[in-house]
């Protein structure tokens, strides 16, 4: 091809893909493509123009990638959370907005002195930009979700790397994500004299939403002892001391020891007393088994066995799983 015709060829190139744009095409076909994009091409796409920023902003898209990856770890403690979060980021303006104010009255007042250009470049250049505070839109919360930047409240089984002394427990942190990981970073409450304790490297199946809102220092009422029955899969509350927060530990409801745990012959369930079990400790265990009233149960224990509190009776199929998932490979003393 000669100088000429590639020249004119790449001309009508040019005039050519002037032509098209992919906001020429029907919403709908827009639509189902901007559906198929991964969060990372939203966000990418977002960049082109304003048209498209509106658009791959939608909640709508956003909410089906947030179901996926983060739907199992965000219960109504992180909405909650994600709330403060952004009023605490909108509380910050006016004090932005006021300092932004003073410097143009500055530069109304010294104007007759030197250069405006010159006062801009010295003034702009005297204050580093922010990163734009979050929205409340579902991509920002995403965002926020997955750059770490933001810490939720959730649950850790087997808390402080698996450490013997809380194997078949859970309890309450706050959690940021580590992208370049996979994993979470988790920061446990302090209690008595003992400091904040910082936990890295947690693995996504140690994770869950808080089931229920009470807080970790505060007693859960129980609404299901009159219904217990010896094979029912349980957890309770339990504190080492008054100054620890509660965790959640795995049991079953066991028999009386005047039951021959007959199945057509026990009457368990109508006693006053109900039985602990505990079967990730060796029998004879102090830890093994535990009596509570099921009349009158709020908090029973002492300094040397700790204090065991409210009950939750399990009735997921999945949550019963779990727990087995998490047994460990060798009986506890």
């Amino acid at each position: 091809m000669s100088p000429r015709n590639r020249f004119v060829h790449r001309v009508e190139n040019v005039e050519e893909s002037e032509e098209m744009s992919v906001l020429d095409l029907p919403e709908l076909t827009l639509e189902c493509i901007l559906g198929k994009l991964s969060p990372t091409g939203l966000s990418n796409m977002a960049a082109v123009c304003s048209s498209l920023r509106e658009r791959c902003r939608s909640d709508h898209l956003w909410e089906k990638h947030m179901k996926e990856k983060w739907g199992r770890l965000i219960g109504h403690a992180a909405r909650r959370e994600w709330k403060q979060y952004l009023s605490s980021t909108k509380d910050s303006s006016p004090a932005d907005i006021t300092s932004s104010n003073r410097s143009k009255k500055w530069i109304g007042v010294l104007s007759c002195v030197w250069p405006i250009s010159w006062l801009k470049s010295r003034i702009d250049g005297s204050y580093k930009p922010k990163s734009p505070s979050p929205d409340d839109s579902v991509m920002s919360w995403y965002q926020s979700l997955e750059s770490g930047k933001f810490w939720f409240p959730s649950q850790i089984y087997n808390r402080e790397h698996g450490h013997v002394g809380f194997m078949l427990s859970c309890y309450d942190a706050e959690v940021r994500y580590d992208s370049h990981t996979d994993t979470f970073h988790a920061r446990y409450p302090p209690h008595g004299r003992r400091a904040i304790v910082i936990e890295e490297g947690v693995q996504w199946d140690r994770l869950r939403a808080p089931p229920i809102s009470t807080p970790a220092h505060e007693l859960h009422i129980s609404d299901c002892l009159s219904d217990l029955r010896p094979g029912d899969h349980i957890e309770i509350q339990w504190r080492r001391n008054k100054e620890f927060p509660y965790g959640w530990w795995y049991g079953v409801i066991g028999h009386l020891e005047s039951c021959d745990g007959s199945e057509h012959f026990c009457h368990c369930h109508l006693s006053d007393t109900v039985v602990l079990e505990f079967n990730q400790y060796t029998p004879g265990s102090r830890w093994r088994r535990a009596l509570i009233n099921r009349k009158d149960h709020r908090e029973e224990g002492s300094e040397t066995d700790g204090f065991y509190g409210g009950i939750r009776k399990l009735q997921s199929k999945d949550e019963i799983s779990k727990w087995r998932q998490l047994w460990p490979t060798d009986i506890l003393e």
